[in-house]
């Protein structure tokens, strides 16, 4: 459900910025599909420009973007007694239909995927990457971005949720 979040950041951005959603770029959700996960706007793009020129108000950013990202799932089934399964649906094919079509170059996409070490999530965990794709499903996780003082705590906070998780189900996990 990582392209489900990914959705909903794109959509929150753009709206945000008075733009279509096709203008908003290299979003990711960093770690877990829950209330810890990171919708990075800190890397995001607005029409190629950084997602922070676009959408000056840092407050918003912080403090009412990230929440609504993280708690979105539950707002839905809290006002209307259901989860949005047509919008996990959407996510669901959305996400096949990237792995179909390959990202667009300069672009990614998120997904949840098995860490190799990348930015120093334990190997082995499964964890919500900026990753690309190309045509024939294989993906690769973009490395090298940067986090300031409140992405490096929102990543940290996701991460240690999932390092958690697993320590808690670890008698459960073979080998």
């Amino acid at each position: 459900m990582t392209r489900l979040d990914h959705n909903r950041a794109v959509a929150a951005l753009a709206l945000k910025a008075g733009v279509p959603n096709a203008a908003v770029t290299n979003v990711t959700i960093w770690g877990n599909h829950s209330n810890t996960q990171f919708p990075d706007f800190t890397n995001a793009r607005i029409n190629g420009r950084p997602a922070t020129e676009t959408i000056t108000d840092r407050d918003w950013l912080e403090k009412t973007f990230v929440p609504a990202n993280q708690d979105r799932g539950k707002f839905v089934i809290d006002k209307t007694g259901v989860s949005s399964s047509f919008s996990a649906a959407n996510g669901a094919l959305d996400h096949v239909k990237q792995f179909v079509t390959g990202t667009k170059p300069g672009d990614w996409t998120s997904a949840a995927v098995v860490s190799n070490g990348e930015y120093g999530v334990p190997k082995g965990l499964v964890f919500g990457y900026p990753v690309t794709t190309d045509t024939a499903g294989n993906w690769t996780v973009v490395e090298g971005l940067k986090f300031d003082a409140f992405g490096q705590a929102a990543f940290q906070k996701t991460l240690n949720e999932l390092v958690e998780e697993q320590a808690a189900v670890k008698d459960l996990l073979p080998g």
